[in-house]
């Protein structure tokens, strides 16, 4: 029996629930009469929740990456009231908890999530990850774990900023990619000193690394809000994007939704050469894939600059892929399947 509606529980993970579902499938699956919604339980929004849940007998439900204790603690004892419960996840909780090498706040926050993570697993009857190498780590720990890769929600704009004579390299990234950040922190610095026409921004704010946050031509805004980097990455305009991407057990989870924020600011992308960047960039052609080694990203980044034509047609190409990989239509048959199952 096709089941038509789907309620999301929203911990605040707006991210995750709108690329996966209510900004990518979302408004198409209401077009063909699907009810399908979001409803905040953090804080004091749960009271109302609660009353609303009680009422929505036989929905599906979606959890994206987590739950306040106290909604799973309800969800447990009212199993029985609703229809499938989805548990959708887009990184290794588990894995950054225990990465000595992120924020010490970042890992306390990811360890309570990962302690509810066995609890959420129980619930669910479909775990949905963004990507294969973060599927496999779940297949040893739930029955049914499906991929479903970023679909892309931001307009892909015109690439006229290519014709500037000032260019802007961008890295918009959390404090989890501090340590990448690092790695590549010397190459900056050298293409900074050695090209007076490129600027830099670095989204991480005071958790810049100070060797860049001091630079002439590098801004260093705060991390925004999800809705508020929307905003700016619709009025943003890069001409290179950097993400890089050391080898680590969180790492090896992630999923390649950076090459679309990139794209989406009318980039071309530098990124680590390892999975899930080998996965969606031709090297070359839509944008390029570098070693560990800072000097082979210094090398890559002066290439991009030195040849601005050839720059320009890898966004071209990477533009294209990213209508194609990230086409929402993908994601709206992977839920109207989902909830046509049994």
């Amino acid at each position: 029996m096709l089941t038509k509606r789907w309620l999301v529980l929203s911990d605040g993970a707006l991210p995750t629930e709108d690329i996966y579902l209510l900004e990518s499938a979302a408004p198409a699956l209401r077009d063909e009469g699907f009810d399908v919604g979001r409803l905040g339980v953090r804080g004091l929004r749960w009271r109302l929740a609660r009353w609303v849940l009680s009422r929505q007998m036989g929905a599906n439900l979606v959890i994206c990456r987590s739950l306040p204790v106290y909604a799973l603690r309800w969800l447990e004892r009212h199993r029985d009231l609703f229809g499938r419960i989805v548990y959708v996840i887009d990184d290794d909780i588990a894995a950054a908890a225990a990465d000595d090498t992120l924020p010490e706040a970042y890992r306390k926050r990811m360890g309570r999530l990962a302690s509810l993570q066995p609890r959420l697993l129980a619930l669910a009857d479909v775990v949905v990850a963004s990507s294969e190498a973060l599927a496999a780590r779940f297949e040893e720990r739930h029955r049914d774990v499906r991929v479903l890769t970023p679909s892309l929600i931001s307009p892909l704009p015109d690439l006229h900023h290519f014709e500037q004579s000032t260019w802007c390299l961008g890295f918009h990234g959390t404090r989890a990619h501090l340590a990448d950040l690092q790695h590549i922190a010397s190459a900056l610095i050298h293409l900074h000193d050695e090209q007076s026409a490129l600027t830099m921004e670095v989204m991480m704010g005071q958790h810049t690394p100070p060797e860049l946050r001091g630079l002439e031509r590098v801004a260093a805004p705060q991390a925004k809000s999800w809705r508020a980097f929307q905003r700016h990455q619709q009025a943003q305009r890069l001409q290179i994007g950097v993400a890089p991407l050391l080898d680590t057990p969180f790492n090896r989870g992630k999923s390649f939704i950076k090459f679309f924020d990139i794209t989406a600011m009318g980039g071309v992308g530098v990124y680590s050469r390892r999975s899930p960047y080998t996965e969606i960039v031709e090297d070359g052609e839509t944008g390029l894939l570098v070693e560990d080694c800072p000097q082979a990203w210094l090398e890559a980044l002066r290439y991009l600059v030195a040849n601005p034509e050839t720059a320009k047609a890898m966004a071209e190409k990477a533009a294209q892929v990213a209508r194609e990989r990230g086409d929402p239509a993908h994601a709206v048959a992977f839920w109207r399947a989902l909830g046509s199952e049994n």
